[in-house]
């Protein structure tokens, strides 16, 4: 891994400042910005043939991107990642030339501007993991989508280490992803031939998954096919010259089918930004810890309330289409919230079976991918 002197005194390069800022922004969700470990807070910067190749890692996630560049004189150091990205931003369009020097300095000049930042050698940066053979190819527009679905229903407690991530599994026609916290589900399949001959399962962890809207909706055409692979430890994503590395998340996944409910004779269905706009309203009024908001169905109406000692009370009654039977049951507001701004506008169904079953919300129109979203009812 490590450098020889003469080569570091070496390594120089010309690369367009727009070019260097669009890839220095991918490692910033990844580099520590406090760390025990100081290399961890640069990104290793490698030039050879005609591109500079940019990686970052926190050991748990690692990205890795190419940009072109006139290199004439091939090399590696690493560079502090944050303030890097933060000057050469600063800098007016047109190229940049990064030259290193002595001790690891690396001196940055752009027309009338010179810099010197203090660099280290690469020898203790972490080594990224060799990519293996790609077991499938999924679409970035639709594994986009899914994502944007589901991660708002990840567990954040550290406790549950298999409710940290999504499950991700790819049939041969088909791709699922699934999260839960123990009190929601949000399940969301879509048509798609990822050309697999059997099932692949795997759990991917919420900053992976943060880090991969991140780059997949840099992405220009939604079209683009991303290559997924993954070994006994790591997933890997890649999509043309950018790669994703993530840790596996081991452990068993609950059994997602048995959560979800098979039938309700309940069902309402009501204008989604109707909707959304009371719950904000009237969770404002709501137990500060608790969210609580409380929905009572009756013919052709939904009223949405709540009410808290500290804050006060506050009622809306909205049209719904609903003929069944009348009802009132309990839900965290912010649950509610998050599925309604995941759907966008349009309808969205309501579906119980009863006070203390589990409630079902779909979006209205099925004429998309499968969405459902599964939450536990709160007692009020």
């Amino acid at each position: 891994m490590g450098t020889s002197a003469k080569s570091v005194s070496q390594m120089e390069f010309t690369v367009n400042q727009a070019d260097l800022v669009r890839e220095l922004s991918l490692s910033q969700g990844v580099v520590e910005k406090k760390t025990t470990i100081p290399i961890l807070s640069n990104v290793l910067i490698e030039a050879r043939g005609e591109a500079i190749e940019l990686t970052s890692t926190d050991l748990e996630i690692g990205v890795r991107s190419a940009c072109p560049a006139k290199v004439l004189a091939e090399g590696s150091v690493t560079v502090p990642a944050k303030k890097l990205l933060d000057y050469v931003r600063l800098l007016e369009s047109g190229e940049v030339t990064v030259r290193l020097q002595e001790n690891f300095w690396v001196q940055i000049t752009a027309k009338r501007a010179r810099t010197r930042m203090v660099g280290m050698s690469r020898e203790n940066f972490p080594v990224l993991p060799q990519t293996p053979d790609v077991v499938a190819r999924l679409g970035t527009g639709v594994l986009l989508d899914m994502i944007s679905k589901v991660i708002f229903a990840v567990s954040s407690e550290e406790s549950r280490y298999t409710l940290n991530g999504a499950l991700l599994v790819v049939r041969p026609e088909s791709v699922i992803m699934v999260a839960t916290d123990g009190h929601r589900l949000a399940y969301v399949e879509a048509p798609y031939e990822a050309g697999v001959s059997s099932e692949v399962r795997a759990l991917v962890g919420k900053k992976a998954m943060g880090e991969l809207i991140r780059l997949l909706s840099q992405q220009e055409d939604r079209d683009s096919v991303l290559e997924f692979g993954r070994d006994e430890s790591h997933l890997f994503f890649r999509m043309g010259g950018r790669l994703l590395i993530s840790r596996l998340l081991s452990g068993q996944f609950p059994n997602y089918e048995a959560v979800i409910p098979k039938e309700h004779d309940r069902i309402m269905v009501l204008d989604r930004d109707m909707l959304s706009s009371a719950l904000r309203r009237v969770s404002q009024f709501a137990d500060e810890r608790s969210h609580a908001v409380k929905l009572q169905l009756a013919a052709g109406e939904l009223k949405v309330s709540s009410s808290s000692s500290e804050s006060g009370e506050s009622e809306e009654t909205l049209e719904a289409q609903y003929e069944g039977e009348a009802m009132q049951i309990g839900f965290n507001s912010q649950y509610l919230l998050d599925f309604l701004s995941a759907i966008g506008t349009g309808p969205v169904r309501l579906e119980f079976k009863d006070e203390q079953s589990a409630g079902q919300l779909r979006p209205g129109a099925d004429d998309g991918p499968q969405y459902r979203y599964i939450v536990m009812p709160m007692r009020i």
